[in-house]
């Protein structure tokens, strides 16, 4: 799991889903704003009810989705207030990191 100072809160979810800018993958679509340097980068992920309706499975994916984002964390530019959406449901985190990859490349 990734660091509370890392996570983005609801707040700042409801700030994205309004004045962010959209990046899309196939099984995921990343919300962001790029504020001010003072803090280091806060990205959360979001697993909907119609990608999975059972808790669990939403659970499994968004801890699946902060596993692999603790290796990238730290490439993200700082003050990049985030949330990643899934898509689709996905088992696999190489196809989860690949993504994770291919946006990080775009934002920076």
């Amino acid at each position: 799991m990734l660091k509370k100072r890392n996570r983005a809160s609801k707040k700042e979810v409801d700030l994205l889903f309004k004045q962010g800018k959209i990046f899309n993958s196939t099984n995921l679509t990343f919300r962001f704003i790029l504020k001010d340097d003072s803090f280091p980068a806060r990205i959360s992920f979001i697993a909907p009810k119609n990608i999975a309706k059972l808790a669990v499975k939403r659970n499994f994916l968004r801890r699946l989705g902060y596993n692999v984002l603790r290796k990238y964390i730290d490439q993200f530019p700082p003050g990049t207030l985030g949330v990643f959406v899934f898509k689709k449901h996905q088992d696999d985190s190489l196809t989860i990191e690949n993504e994770i990859k291919n946006i990080l490349f775009k934002i920076n």
